[in-house]
């Protein structure tokens, strides 16, 4: 498989929410080295957050992964908020 490349940044990791991806982008030797993008349709990015710090990006993909699973739990009527099943008391 070809490596996915944007802006001279090679995607390295991904993660599928809904329609939305959100992607991790490296580009070596060049300072921002690391992104972090939202995409639709393989190939449309765009909001790109910027980082020197390979941890610090890492967590902005899961931190903005996690605010779209969030998103889409809200607009099918689920939250967190609410006990789950089995955690309801007996």
């Amino acid at each position: 498989m070809d490596a996915r490349i944007n802006e001279g940044y090679v995607i390295t990791d991904s993660i599928q929410i809904g329609e939305t991806e959100f992607v991790l982008g490296k580009l070596d030797n060049k300072i921002p080295m690391y992104v972090t993008w939202a995409c639709k349709g393989g190939d449309n990015y765009y909001w790109g957050h910027y980082f020197s710090d390979p941890l610090d990006a890492k967590k902005d993909l899961l931190d903005r992964a996690g605010e779209e699973l969030e998103y889409q739990k809200i607009r099918q009527g689920r939250s967190d908020k609410e006990p789950k099943e089995t955690e309801r008391e007996r």
